[in-house]
């Protein structure tokens, strides 16, 4: 099982520093994650309203205003590079 998120802050554009329960924390830019997507990502394109980003306790992890979240679980192997137990990797071409 994987730590919750404790606590984030915005950094600037569309990076966010996390720290997950375990006390890891690091840097993630979710640009590539949100910039040219559509439907409920859509109003994080506004860096203003991307800016107000705060964590649900109850789930654990990041959520906005539009209830857009974030699972726990990606957020904690994209900034420890821990594979998801289960998943599997996309390969590069």
């Amino acid at each position: 099982m994987f730590p919750d998120v404790k606590s984030v802050r915005y950094l600037r554009d569309y990076q966010l520093e996390l720290t997950f329960t375990d006390g890891v924390s690091g840097c993630i830019d979710f640009a590539p994650w949100i910039v040219g997507q559509g439907g409920v990502m859509a109003p994080l394109k506004d860096k203003s309203f991307f800016a107000q980003v705060s964590v649900n306790a109850d789930i654990g992890t990041l959520v906005w205003p539009n209830d857009v979240d974030f699972d726990p679980e990606v957020l904690y192997a994209h900034i420890t590079g821990q594979p998801i137990p289960g998943h599997i990797p996309e390969i590069a071409g």
